[in-house]
């Protein structure tokens, strides 16, 4: 491998080549990931058929070709038809020394903006929560009381006062479900990481729901055999692909619908942890399913507690799914339209030292 090439491999951002009639003669590993599409299936074809950008750029492309220049594209949605679209930056420059070819950047703007706001605004979160939380005690203990209350006077009321006292003893319950899960957040244990195979997991997670909320569903398996281990609590991963799992099979209606599970490795993602300093996150989970897709109104504050798309949803499934995934150095977006709603967890590979000790102490 030349050194241009082990460059080309090593660039975080996602590049194509592209060549004298706008044939693509080139893709690097990021532009796999961010389209969606292997090398095989992108080369020689037509870059508009398979980059959908929504902006007629396709003149300004020519024009950048024509004088040799440089041209900048900003705020505009990319997708690949095989993905739902992304906000980007485009820059498209021509290739030095060859004839007519052009090089093209795509620049995502999602993930930079939504961990830079998400710092801001788990601050405000664990406020919520804290205060939440402790709410939830002082009122769980008089909710008890009205149970009981309700309860005995059922025993020497007709029947038709009856059901005044079951609607309130199953109101009091549900409240007193929803402040369990308040409870829940708050006090999520530190991770107890281990090296884990996310595979397993994710096989555990599927067969729980097959036989229960996601009985109805028809699960399809792409995993990527090679995908290495990662360092993470595999209870604590098994809830949040059983959370994902759940959403996913109550988006579709009775009849039921479709949910893919994907894994691969893109080495161009990165995020900031707590620390500030930034971490590769390549392993990529991805839960897809065929439903109706989020409310647009919702987008990626769905991750934010107290934020559901559900008629009556508690919202703080999803919060504990993405608290659990920050906990890990990870990382957790959607990508939702009609018919096709991505939820991607991306998380570290375990570290080299940590998977080869873990092998030395299970020899004979």
């Amino acid at each position: 491998m030349t050194q241009f090439d082990t460059l080309w491999a090593s660039l975080p951002a996602p590049a194509l080549l592209i060549g004298p009639a706008d044939e693509i003669l080139d893709v690097n590993p990021a532009a796999e990931g961010f389209l969606n599409h292997s090398a095989k299936s992108l080369l020689g074809e037509l870059l508009w058929d398979k980059v959908m950008i929504n902006a007629a750029i396709e003149e300004a492309f020519e024009r950048a070709r024509a004088n040799g220049s440089v041209l900048y594209v900003n705020d505009v949605d990319v997708g690949s038809g095989a993905r739902a679209p992304l906000q980007c930056n485009l820059q498209i420059a021509p290739l030095q020394e060859a004839d007519s070819q052009m090089l093209l950047l795509i620049a995502p703007r999602e993930i930079s903006a939504r961990v830079e706001l998400g710092q801001d605004t788990r601050s405000a979160a664990r406020s919520a929560i804290g205060m939440a939380e402790m709410l939830a005690h002082e009122i769980k203990n008089p909710l008890a009381g009205i149970t009981g209350a309700a309860q005995l006077l059922s025993m020497n009321l007709s029947n038709g006062d009856l059901e005044m006292t079951d609607l309130i003893v199953a109101e009091t319950r549900r409240i007193v479900k929803l402040l369990e899960q308040v409870e829940m957040f708050g006090n999520l244990r530190p991770p107890a990481k281990q090296t884990v195979n996310v595979h397993d997991v994710l096989d555990r997670a599927r067969r729980a729901a097959t036989v229960g909320f996601g009985a109805h569903m028809t699960f399809v398996e792409d995993y990527d055999p090679s995908l290495p281990l990662t360092l993470a609590d595999p209870d604590q991963l098994q809830q949040v692909f059983l959370n994902l799992l759940k959403n996913a099979s109550e988006a579709a209606d009775d009849e039921g619908g479709q949910i893919r599970l994907k894994t691969s490795f893109d080495m161009s993602l990165r995020v900031r942890r707590r620390d500030g300093k930034r971490g590769a996150v390549p392993l990529q989970i991805d839960i897809i399913d065929n439903g109706p897709g989020l409310p647009s109104e919702i987008g990626t504050a769905v991750f934010e507690p107290f934020v559901s798309g559900k008629e009556n949803g508690t919202g703080l499934g999803l919060a504990l799914v993405s608290k659990i995934i920050e906990d890990h150095d990870g990382y957790l977006r959607v990508d939702s339209v009609p018919g096709r709603t991505v939820f991607r967890v991306s998380l570290p590979v375990a570290p080299q030292k940590t998977t080869d000790h873990e092998s030395e102490g299970t020899g004979d």
